[in-house]
């Protein structure tokens, strides 16, 4: 395994936060408004980032299986977060501290970090995860988050009208009928994965160009950050023991599931916030914070890991 450096994660970090840079002038500067911009993620560029990476990733059964694994874990971790935070926070903070309970920045910030440390086995293994999360995000963890604001009914309707979920049909279509997509179809596609990215993060910058110091809300932030950097941590490495303890578990999946539990805050929390108007400042701000704890805390948690799982 190649050796986990906190300069590993300064390339992704710098990166990410010149995106939010952007958006934050783009927001001053040239006063665009983030609310378009999170309506085109969720409907149109996520859809299509998601169909291709299925596609390409040709999937298997036994990746199916990873992907529906994280999908319950994360479904599961957000609904009791939610239960236990309706009682100390108002109907939009709990929803977003839930839907922000069951998903991590796997992509923007936790992809780059797994082609370093993992071999194109592991990184294969690692999307298949990403997947199982991303899809939680689009169903459960955009259903709890509406009903921050609206009735079951219109929660439900709200996701019955998501895209992303047709294209995750699509995609097994295409894969379990063996059916050729167009190369230029393909190729075309291409442009997605980069621009869901420089969208994702950049919507950050322009809701945080809106924050003022009265809505920094630390017990929100605070709850964020234990979750994200405590819960997770824990039952990522609880998990990969207790596989061990049942079957040779490989390397590289048990590195896989180990950095899905550390990665920072998603910036689809942000997406799905303003979408839905519940609270996206807040949303940022914490993104913002675990995103900027990441390069201190991921080394040192992957090490222990490493150590503790003999890996």
């Amino acid at each position: 395994m190649t050796p986990i450096d906190p300069g590993t994660l300064m390339g992704p970090l710098w990166t990410l936060l010149a995106y939010i840079g952007l958006g934050w002038l783009a927001a001053r500067r040239l006063a665009v408004d983030p609310r378009p911009v999170a309506t085109l993620l969720i409907y149109l560029v996520a859809p299509l980032t998601f169909f291709r990476g299925l596609v390409l990733g040709g999937p298997t059964p036994g990746y199916l299986l990873l992907t529906a694994a994280l999908f319950v874990l994360a479904s599961l971790i957000a609904v009791v977060v939610h239960r236990l935070a309706r009682h100390s926070f108002a109907p939009p903070e709990s929803a977003l501290l839930a839907f922000s309970a069951g998903t991590g920045n796997t992509g923007y910030f936790g992809l780059p970090v797994a082609l370093v440390l993992l071999p194109p086995q592991g990184v294969t293994l690692y999307l298949f995860c990403v997947l199982g999360v991303t899809l939680y995000e689009f169903t459960v963890g955009f259903y709890l988050s509406a009903r921050g604001q609206f009735s079951v009914r219109q929660s439900l309707v709200k996701i019955a009208r998501l895209p992303l979920v047709y294209a995750f049909l699509a995609a097994l279509l295409v894969s379990g009928l063996r059916l050729e997509v167009p190369g230029a179809v393909m190729q075309g596609l291409a442009a997605f994965p980069a621009t869901y990215t420089l969208l994702g993060m950049m919507i950050i910058g322009m809701t945080l160009a809106r924050v003022t110091i009265r809505q920094l809300d630390w017990r929100f932030i605070g709850a964020c950050v234990a979750i994200r950097y405590g819960l997770w941590p824990l039952l990522s490495l609880a998990a990969v023991l207790g596989l061990q303890a049942l079957f040779l578990l490989p390397g590289e999946l048990a590195l896989a599931l180990l950095l899905i539990g550390v990665v920072p805050m998603a910036a689809n929390v942000v997406v799905v916030a303003m979408e839905l108007g519940i609270a996206p400042e807040k949303g940022a701000l914490a993104v913002l914070i675990t995103t900027l704890a990441a390069p201190l805390l991921i080394p040192f948690y992957l090490t222990l890991a490493v150590r503790l799982t003999g890996l």
